[in-house]
């Protein structure tokens, strides 16, 4: 899949997408609100809503908004209702998950 970047006109281009481990229990979720303090409010693909923080090391490199996609990891201890995000997705990844179909439940 091939698109152009429209600020500095360079062609981008999506071999590889990163997909949420299951085995491990990650999923994909969408933020529904920012509350503050690096956490969010997510609604995950198992319809429960958790409060996901973006974990120390990962604070300052990925900036999460509303209504972004993202991989979140359920927490051992209250997993019901915490967990971590582990990435967020781009517009133009988002799309060709969408297209190949993972993102059907959102």
């Amino acid at each position: 899949m091939r698109r152009q970047n429209n600020s500095a006109g360079q062609v981008e281009e999506i071999k590889r997408v990163k997909l949420p481990r299951q085995r491990d229990g990650e999923m994909f979720a969408i933020v529904t609100a920012e509350l503050g303090g690096a956490r969010f409010a997510c609604l995950c693909e198992d319809g429960k809503e958790r409060v996901c923080r973006v974990p120390g090391r990962l604070k300052r490199r990925v900036w999460v908004r509303e209504n972004d996609y993202v991989i979140v990891k359920p927490w051992t201890v209250e997993g019901e209702s915490k967990g971590d995000i582990l990435w967020r997705y781009r517009p133009l990844e988002v799309e060709w998950l969408k297209k190949r179909g993972y993102l059907e439940d959102f």
